[in-house]
């Protein structure tokens, strides 16, 4: 089985390989595996619907997009603008699920998903281009997480509102094209959302992940 940075180098190359993610099916029984699942799921499905959609909109153009540097660039900033959104949804609802209904008070809800959500960003992106800024996306994950509803909005489909924006923002495509795909492009983001939301719940340990951030803040 690839390992976590062997998935990140997927990621970071577009390559198909990360398409692996999705036949692994260890258990979610601690918060590193938790932070694994949100950020290469996240990588997942950003990549597939970025490319899925400048793809689409191509059409036949699309194998000559990779002879132009330019759009390479924009295509590569975008996938990193679109993980992000990603990752800030999936961590919400996987750690609003995983402690559901279990003795948790909400900071640690809290402190678990900025620790998700900060080391998917630092493994995913190492190196961040000047388009990008990691501390911005921790900032405003921060905001998210003070206004979050822990016991109902977050465990709920309508909490993936972040991606589903920013691929229509990000997408390297004409706004002038983009204004008839809003609606399509959103819809299909948090359509493929469900397969990893039922991936999730049937690989999650949620004692098991409880028991390990106990562990890891006791004393």
């Amino acid at each position: 089985m690839n390992s976590f940075r062997d998935k990140v180098a997927d990621f970071l190359r577009g390559a198909a390989g990360l398409l692996r993610t999705r036949r692994d099916t260890t258990p979610i029984d601690s918060v590193a595996a938790l932070e694994t699942f949100v950020a290469t799921r996240s990588a997942y499905l950003a990549q597939k619907t970025l490319y899925g959609y400048v793809k689409t909109r191509m059409g036949i153009r699309y194998p000559a997009m990779f002879e132009d540097k330019n759009i390479i660039a924009s295509l590569n900033i975008a996938k990193l603008h679109v993980f992000a959104a990603c990752l800030s949804d999936l961590t919400v609802f996987a750690v609003a699920t995983a402690l559901d209904r279990l003795a948790v008070g909400n900071d640690d809800r809290q402190a678990i998903a900025r620790r998700c959500y900060a080391a998917g960003l630092r493994e995913i992106i190492p190196d961040t281009p000047a388009e990008f800024s990691v501390p911005d996306y921790i900032g405003e994950f921060d905001r998210r997480l003070a206004e979050t509803d822990w016991q109902r909005g977050a465990l709920r489909p309508e909490n993936f509102t972040r991606s589903p924006r920013a691929l229509f923002r990000w997408a390297p495509i004409e706004d002038k094209l983009k204004n008839f795909d809003r609606e399509i492009v959103e819809n299909s983001v948090k359509f493929a959302w469900r397969d990893i939301r039922e991936q999730f719940n049937k690989r999650l340990n949620a004692a098991a992940v409880a028991a390990d951030w106990a562990g890891r803040t006791a004393g």
